[in-house]
């Protein structure tokens, strides 16, 4: 496998785990030291480390079901064993409220920005997530 497709592989897997519920890759393909950081589009907006990143997107992903997620037009650029990888992104599902027993459909435009480190494999090292109005 090239870098390009295992780098490609490796930012699947973080959406794919919103699809299958298999929450366990996201510790594994994320990068686990003091560098890490992540911006996300949802609430809280502030600048997060690895163990808050993977506890609020495990909480994202378990809350949103039939979820589903396209990534168009990804631009992969390769500096040694740092990648950055900037997509058009669509993510949608239904919200679900498991006290209330209700759902909403959401579908959010956004934009993403990944950088990736490679180590024995590339993992992600920040995650910049954006809402398009």
């Amino acid at each position: 496998m090239t870098d390009r497709e295992d780098i490609i592989k490796t930012i699947e897997t973080f959406f794919e785990a919103g699809k299958t519920k298999d929450l366990t890759p996201l510790r594994e393909i994320q990068l686990d030291d003091p560098a890490f950081s992540s911006f996300s589009d949802l609430p809280p907006y502030d600048l997060k480390d690895y163990k808050t990143s993977v506890e609020l997107e495990e909480l994202r992903f378990v809350s949103i079901s039939d979820y589903d997620y396209s990534i168009r037009n990804p631009k992969i650029s390769i500096f040694g064993d740092v990648a950055v990888v900037a997509f058009e992104l669509t993510q949608k599902g239904m919200l679900v409220d498991t006290k209330a027993y209700t759902g909403e459909f959401m579908e959010i435009q956004g934009r993403a920005t990944f950088v990736l480190v490679k180590k024995e494999s590339w993992k992600i090292a920040h995650i910049h997530l954006s809402k398009i109005s």
